[in-house]
């Protein structure tokens, strides 16, 4: 991505939506600099290979993963954290792209919280069929940054709670190039997505890619 795309980042003026206290829906926030985002994407796939990683409990999930960043979330039998290095290669992760930083910080600032400066990308491949269950995101050491979400590729429905399991959660549709950016009072918010309505994108093909951004250290 150029400077001057960089710079214009903060000159897009996205449809807003207001998903509770602390956390806004950015409509197509992310969508002017797909093709920046994509190319940038297929290189940390070169690196770091899509995989079905194991839960503490020795269920594969049906959603395939990679990271970027100087951290990586991963989960086995030993159970959720973060790691400098790949477990399957031993090498650190990619390095972040300036692509995706930039692109997290400004969509931070959007939603009203300014100097996100995420340290790990957690990055999610989702085919036809795959679901994220009910979850939070409480394996980083502050809670005091947001969770900024970008969504690629194929439409799903993002499931997004209360501060209990039990509560209902909304279902929110989001589409290529939407941005999900949530922290303050809902930071600790259930959320989840859907099993992925099959169809084919143009750009992405049969398939959808999260990128989520956290600072977790």
């Amino acid at each position: 991505m150029t400077a001057d795309l960089f710079e214009s980042i903060a000159d897009v003026l996205p449809s807003r939506e207001a998903m509770a206290e602390g956390a806004m829906l950015l409509r197509g926030f992310a969508s002017p600099f797909e093709s920046e985002l994509i190319a940038v994407l297929r290189d940390i796939e070169r690196q770091a290979a899509f995989r079905h990683m194991i839960t503490p409990g020795g269920h594969a999930m049906s959603v395939a993963m990679t990271n970027c960043g100087e951290l990586g979330w991963v989960t086995d039998r030993s159970g959720y954290r973060y790691e400098g290095n790949d477990p399957e290669t031993g090498k650190p992760w990619p390095a972040m792209p300036a692509a995706f930083f930039r692109l997290a910080g400004q969509a931070a600032a959007q939603a009203g919280f300014s100097e996100f400066s995420p340290d790990a990308c957690l990055i999610n491949r989702y085919q036809p069929g795959a679901r994220m269950s009910l979850h939070q995101d409480k394996d980083e050491d502050d809670f005091g940054a947001p969770i900024v979400s970008v969504s690629l590729g194929l439409p799903a429905i993002f499931l997004f709670g209360g501060s209990k399991r039990s509560d209902k959660p909304r279902r929110f549709r989001l589409e290529h190039g939407d941005v999900v950016v949530w922290g303050g009072p809902s930071r600790l918010a259930f959320h989840g997505v859907a099993p992925l309505a099959d169809g084919e994108h143009a750009l992405i093909g049969r398939q959808r890619i999260n990128l989520t951004f956290r600072k977790a250290r």
